[in-house]
């Protein structure tokens, strides 16, 4: 099959991060370097009027963190680029590991100063479930922080991946000078500049150019030589190949905040990182370069533009071309869906879509057709594997504060747990809807969204449950039996399914035990 233009132009991938490693900074910078905004302020915590074009719900604008993906797109040097900003707080982990089903490579920032920490470590375990070529950002060299070969020893040991420096610091703090470009043979002299893309770059053939001695003090120059003759020596040049497969990790030194070493990034990124290729389903493999048209729905928002309370499903398209007013089947379904207002997004910024191509993420209102992990398609049944739901750690009842908003309530709850801000189990008798989450601050996420976008109030009365599984079993008289029998255990989640609700490993493995024809599941992959 030959790839058309338009695939091979496009460039789709995720920025991740632990929290106030610079994540959403670096992308705002990208939409500087891609002409797509014109002046970048620095990310300010708890400033409303102060906060970066992908951050746009009120409570990150309030809290200064970013807690759902944000979806946006660019043109830079002939290439498609398209960004999903991922939240970096823990407690919004499901909204990356679903975004990492929509991108086709990473781009992972690392704090100079703090090195790998713990959520770093968690969302590379994703990248390797799924081989996605993952570049390393290493930020705010400006600051006093680890030695730069230190550091790499750290991403290679924690992070379970080689690496290979494209990119190296001359100082670091308050004696950084810039960068070099090993990738592209550069010479980057830094400046504080933190709204502006010009970069005073000196174009050299290799290490000896006598150029370099014009702009470095011999002791910089003759250090930046000893440190890459020893790069060279322990980490070779880059193996294309290598990274695409996901084995090696290309790593670029910088300071997102003073837009320093950001452009050797971006144009070594559009150079290697792969174009849209092929995604699993549970029936075949589907090739981007197909004729026929083939995507899935990884995130559902509603009131994205609270003054017009809109729904909108995220598409990540994966075969063929997309276009407006065409009939499509959401094989769940096996609906018929035509789109008048598809959308291309710039954070909250939307343009109207007449078609779109794999790796391109467009927005289609949804009047609650969608679900995420819904697979489109021109008619062929397929479903997109690779969306599934965790096990959540606090369980917290819904109690209603003010009974005569109790249908706001109702379609506030059902709507955002749809676009997976938490999860939702309904226990019977009484309807009782409590929240599964991962963390405490989605269950503040959803007070404030139930307010602000709903007009509707509730309190959260904690339970004594900190563990789930979804139970399958063959015979279903033996589903039946464990649902009886442990009846105040069970509850149904979002699509029906029985829900086994425990206080620790040790109530689950005594069910286990007392029903060992019943299947207990950590996530909800078993429904694909």
């Amino acid at each position: 099959m030959s790839v058309h233009p338009e695939i091979e132009k496009r460039k789709t991938f995720a920025i991740i991060s632990h929290p106030d490693a610079g994540k959403t900074t670096l992308t705002e910078k990208f939409l500087l370097f891609g002409g797509a905004i014109n002046t970048a302020g620095a990310v300010k915590r708890n400033k409303a009027n102060q906060n970066t074009t992908s951050d746009f719900m009120e409570i990150e604008k309030q809290r200064g963190i970013s807690v759902a993906t944000s979806v946006m797109g660019f043109e830079y040097k002939g290439k498609r680029i398209n960004i999903l900003d991922t939240p970096g707080h823990k407690d919004f982990a499901e909204d990356t590991y679903r975004t990492l089903s929509a991108v086709d490579s990473v781009i992972l920032v690392v704090d100079s100063v703090k090195g790998v920490e713990e959520q770093t470590e968690k969302l590379m375990e994703v990248c390797r479930m799924r081989n996605t070529p993952v570049i390393i950002f290493i930020n705010k060299m400006d600051r006093e922080g680890k030695d730069a070969f230190d550091l790499l020893d750290e991403l290679e040991t924690k992070l379970t991946i080689s690496v290979c420096p494209q990119s190296w610091p001359i100082g670091q703090g308050h004696t950084f000078k810039g960068v070099y470009n090993i990738y592209g043979n550069q010479l980057n002299l830094f400046e504080s500049d933190k709204s502006k893309v010009t970069e005073p770059v000196i174009q050299v053939k290799d290490l000896h150019d006598p150029l370099l001695s014009e702009y470095l003090a011999s002791k910089h120059l003759d250090k930046l030589k000893g440190d890459l003759e020893l790069t060279e020596g322990i980490y070779g040049p880059l193996d294309k190949e290598m990274y695409q497969e996901g084995l090696l990790a290309p790593v670029f030194f910088g300071s997102a905040i003073n837009n320093f070493g950001i452009r050797e990034l971006l144009d070594t990124f559009i150079d290697i990182a792969p174009s849209p290729a092929s995604r699993e389903a549970e029936q075949r493999m589907v090739y981007a370069e197909e004729k026929n048209f083939t995507g899935f729905v990884f995130k559902i928002h509603a009131n994205l533009d609270p003054k017009h309370r809109d729904r909108i499903a995220f598409l990540r398209i994966c075969s063929g071309k997309f276009e407006r007013n065409k009939f499509y089947i959401n094989t769940r379904l096996s609906k018929k869906l035509k789109f008048s207002n598809p959308m291309d997004f710039m954070a909250n910024d939307k343009t109207l879509v007449e078609e779109a191509w794999p790796g391109d993420v467009v927005g289609l209102y949804d009047s609650g057709n969608f679900k995420i992990g819904d697979t489109l398609t021109e008619g062929e049944e397929l479903q997109f594997k690779g969306i599934p739901s965790f096990s959540p750690e606090i369980f917290k009842e819904v109690e209603n504060r003010d009974p005569l908003k109790s249908k706001q309530l109702e379609k506030g709850i059902q709507q955002l747990t749809e676009e997976g801000v938490a999860q939702l189990f309904v226990q019977q008798p009484g309807n009782r809807k409590i929240i599964g989450a991962v963390g405490a601050l989605q269950f503040e996420v959803i007070s404030f969204r139930l307010e602000h976008e709903y007009g509707a109030k509730c309190a959260f009365r904690p339970l004594s449950f900190s563990r789930s599984s979804w139970i399958t079993a063959k015979d279903k008289k033996t589903l039946q039996e464990i649902m009886q029998r442990r009846s105040s255990h069970i509850g149904f989640d979002k699509d029906g399914n029985p829900v086994f609700l425990a206080d620790n490993d040790w109530a689950i493995n005594l069910a286990k035990r007392d029903f060992p024809d019943v299947e207990f599941h950590t996530t909800s992959e078993f429904k694909r």
